[in-house]
């Protein structure tokens, strides 16, 4: 056999084989999932990223006609649950829902159990929270310049309270101290509602809940909203500038949510859920549902969503150094 048959040969062989695997993939798509899916969510039930995961749980339910189960594995900011997640057969039956924290634990733990780029197939992005830069009524500002220049005429008398050290709320106070060149005191608290209660009795001066926890307050008066941390204004609250608006370039913070899969999914199962994720997001009903638990609809795909986890990981890990950060 001379070599141009033996290269003709080898080339029909690759191609069958592409053929092979392409065929192997359209079976798993077509018939996946053929039981029960398991979603973990690395939280408590009743919090935030529970009641999107159970609605999104429902909706891909109703898509691929199975059952989709919550599974609440919370602890250690979702370190515990995505630890199962992680080590759990990619077979496309155990997923994670995952949220911001996943992005942030790099930077405060010198060593996971698990490696949260590598051991993971990124689905696609769900939704995006905005936090809000929210003061206590017998603050006299009236906008974030305002809030600065107070804080810059007493450093360190002034305080932000947070969900916990490490928390969302933390490292956005965090942010602001930084491109702000402030010194505004974190106040860790084990619960939103008890942050809430002694900021609305001016205990501490700050906080960065979500517009949907603060709201209640806000109207009666005995908080005010300055701003909002996204990048585009919040579709709960539109009247909020945001914090680049608001003079603070380059700020941005958000509590983010979506769906990985255990490294080594099959991508036929990863594509199928990413369109019927997508699907659902996109649906009327469910963006109305997921606007009013306080976040903005998000969906990608799971490349944009990949690179999203990199820059997040990226991003917070340069300010907890930065910083100095810590979590205890």
């Amino acid at each position: 056999m001379n070599h141009e048959s033996r290269f003709t040969l080898r080339r029909l062989s690759l191609l069958f084989g592409a053929a092979l695997l392409a065929a192997a993939g359209s079976a798993i798509a077509q018939g996946y999932p053929a039981k029960p899916v398991r979603l973990i969510v690395p939280f408590a039930a009743g919090g935030n990223a529970d009641i999107i995961a159970r609605l999104i749980a429902q909706k891909l339910g109703e898509t691929l006609k199975q059952s989709f189960v919550v599974d609440n594995r919370g602890g250690a900011n979702g370190i515990i649950g995505s630890d199962i997640a992680a080590k759990s057969p990619p077979d496309g039956y155990t997923l994670l829902f995952v949220a911001s924290g996943h992005a942030i634990n790099p930077g405060l733990h010198s060593k996971l159990p698990f490696d949260p780029v590598r051991d993971f197939a990124p689905v696609a992005l769900v939704s995006s929270t905005p936090l809000t830069l929210a003061v206590t009524r017998t603050l006299p500002a009236k906008s974030v310049k305002e809030l600065l220049s107070l804080a810059r005429g007493q450093p360190g008398v002034m305080s932000y309270a947070s969900q916990g050290n490490g928390s969302p709320g933390h490292l956005a106070g965090a942010l602001l101290n930084k491109l702000g060149k402030v010194k505004i005191v974190h106040v860790p608290y084990k619960a939103t509602a008890q942050a809430l209660t002694d900021l609305t009795s001016g205990q501490v001066q700050v906080m960065y809940p979500s517009f949907s926890a603060v709201l209640p307050h806000v109207k009666a008066g005995r908080v005010r909203a300055l701003a909002i941390t996204s990048r585009n204004r919040s579709k709960l609250a539109p009247e909020l500038p945001t914090m680049t608006e608001s003079g603070i370039t380059g700020y941005e913070a958000a509590i983010w949510n979506g769906v990985l899969a255990p490294a080594g999914t099959p991508p036929a199962a990863v594509t199928r859920l990413h369109d019927a994720l997508a699907a659902a997001v996109r649906s009327a009903e469910t963006r109305d549902r997921i606007v009013r638990a306080g976040a903005d609809p998000a969906v990608g795909t799971p490349e944009e969503f990949s690179r999203h986890i990199a820059s997040e990981i990226s991003k917070w890990g340069k300010l907890i150094s930065e910083t100095g950060v810590r979590i205890d």
